[in-house]
């Protein structure tokens, strides 16, 4: 080149050509050696792959996808993938993919419509074999499309309809953190949630507000403007500048808990849980930090990964099943921020 700089080396893969040039065979069979059930001579076979391994040769997928009008990949679509239960669902699910032998492929999305269906187009564009589904409300308009694709699609955390779903028992859960709070004696109940309003959150909501009212015990609503740590911290605020302080509150998941527990603290000089008890919900690792020892409902990112790839599993063995549902009942873990008498 004129400015005296080595041009880029162009990428290069080794191909089933040089393979066959190298193993003295056809490049038919080559490709009947990678491909399961066809029929290769055992001599041939290992010739093939003596040759592939000394020339670092692997089967094109993509091509492979094409022409089959299919890939192995697998969507998930996720917003905010980095926060809180997400980001360990988001690691429980790729690696239950990769075993299963699909290439999961993470699209980072908002929840707006133009944003769900411009993933789910560019899943389709590259002939995903299904999409798994971890926040938003995706609109009719997004399982349409999958469904005229004759796209699977997998659900968590909410149910819609048009497609299968893995649901966290929320109202179980919900239902038994108000009855354990009255049993122990807790008299002013409260339940911080977000302005989100995902339906997982809803439904906490919900059930928690009406197992309290049937108890007997009224309940207040504080929201922050998203299920995160500063959602917690805004909510907590909210709580405290009112006229009768709650001495107990769930939250509708541990990054509210921890944004909770650190205002009452810091700002509030009370202390949890002998002036207010606490229960949060998903049980991330933090939850477990010395500075919290939160007592939450614990979802098993790996249980509920696994039920989503075997729901999966089922759709792809059967695309005309009925839709089906999982539902896991998340179980309460007992630390210091609160104990069931």
């Amino acid at each position: 080149m004129k400015d005296g700089k080595t041009p880029p080396a162009r990428m290069r893969f080794v191909s089933a050509d040089q393979v066959a040039r190298l193993a003295g065979v056809s490049r038919s069979a080559v490709s009947r050696t990678f491909t399961p059930g066809a029929s290769v001579s055992p001599a041939t076979r290992a010739k093939v792959l003596e040759a592939a391994e000394e020339l670092g040769y692997h089967v094109n997928d993509l091509a492979r996808g094409v022409l089959a009008n299919q890939s192995r990949l697998v969507g998930i679509v996720a917003m905010k993938p980095e926060v809180g239960f997400r980001s360990h669902l988001t690691a429980a699910l790729t690696k239950a993919l990769i075993k299963r032998g699909s290439v999961p492929v993470l699209i980072n999305t908002g929840q707006t419509e133009e944003e769900l269906l411009a993933a789910q187009k560019m899943l389709i564009g590259h002939r995903a074999q299904a999409t798994i589904i971890l926040s938003g409300s995706p609109p009719a308009s997004f399982f349409e499309l999958a469904h005229r694709n004759g796209q699977p699609m997998v659900v968590i955390g909410r149910l819609e309809a048009g497609a299968d779903h893995v649901h966290a028992g929320n109202s179980e859960a919900s239902c038994r953190a108000a009855g354990a709070f009255v049993a122990a004696g807790r008299k002013r109940l409260a339940f911080v949630g977000s302005n989100s309003n995902t339906p997982s959150i809803k439904e906490r909501e919900d059930a928690f507000v009406a197992e309290a009212t049937r108890l007997g015990v009224s309940v207040v609503v504080a929201r922050g403007n998203d299920t995160d740590y500063g959602g917690g911290v805004a909510a907590a605020r909210d709580l405290f500048e009112r006229g009768e302080k709650p001495d107990a509150v769930f939250c509708a998941n541990d990054l509210l808990a921890f944004g909770l527990i650190d205002v009452l603290r810091r700002e509030g000089g009370l202390r949890v849980p002998e002036d207010v008890a606490v229960i949060g919900f998903d049980d991330v690792p933090e939850a477990a930090w010395l500075s919290y020892e939160l007592t939450t409902f614990r979802q098993d990112p790996h249980v509920m990964a696994a039920r989503a790839v075997d729901l999966l599993e089922r759709r792809l063995s059967d695309p005309d099943r009925p839709m089906d549902r999982e539902r896991v009942i998340p179980e309460l873990v007992i630390r210091q921020t609160f104990r069931a008498m």
